[in-house]
């Protein structure tokens, strides 16, 4: 290796660590902090149905820490909401529900499923064939327990709601299996 060689490669090498360097000293906690509090950040826009408004509205994307939900979140709904728990069949409060009214997140408030389109599917947990409007849930792949499944999440807080099979009745043929602790109840008026 000649001079010029090991000159650039060292140039090269002491440039990439000062780089690396300012970059791990940006990302630590002050200048995350910092961020995180500078108010020309804008929360994600999202557009969902109001049951209430009878419409479609923009509202925010809800963005919080582990230690922030666990202040919001009973310890079971914090595991299921959060950590993609499971509550047992059977034991939910809402698995044998049928008042008229909205289900909604229990992490958010957003409106999530009418009880029109309530069924019992004798699986233990609440049967929904749609939620109030499909922007209103997302889903994603879920490849637990050997299986894919279509996991179904609040579309405002990514909190974990159930699975979405395709054994349910007409008009949808879908099954929204929905653990009751992902849900908060509002009766119609």
């Amino acid at each position: 290796m000649n001079r010029r060689t090991f000159i650039k490669s060292a140039a090269v090498f002491v440039g990439g660590t000062s780089v690396s360097l300012a970059i791990i000293d940006f990302l630590s906690p002050p200048h995350l902090a910092a961020l995180a509090a500078d108010s020309t950040m804008a929360a994600e826009q999202i557009k969902v149905y109001s049951v209430e408004k009878g419409a479609y509205v923009m509202t925010e994307k809800v963005i919080k820490s582990a230690a922030e939900w666990r202040q919001l979140l009973s310890p079971e709904e914090f595991h299921v909401l959060r950590e993609q728990g499971t509550e047992r069949p059977f034991t939910g409060k809402y698995d044998k529900h049928y008042e008229d009214g909205t289900y909604r997140c229990a992490g958010c408030g957003l409106d999530l499923y009418s009880s029109k389109d309530k069924f019992d599917s004798g699986t233990g947990w609440p049967s929904f064939t749609a939620a109030v409007a499909d922007e209103n849930v997302a889903t994603k792949d879920d490849r637990s327990l050997f299986m894919t499944r279509t996991e179904l999440l609040c579309a405002r807080c990514d909190g974990h709601l159930g699975h979405v099979f395709d054994d349910g009745p007409a008009p949808t043929g879908k099954r929204h299996c929905i653990n009751s602790v992902s849900l908060k109840f509002v009766a119609s008026m």
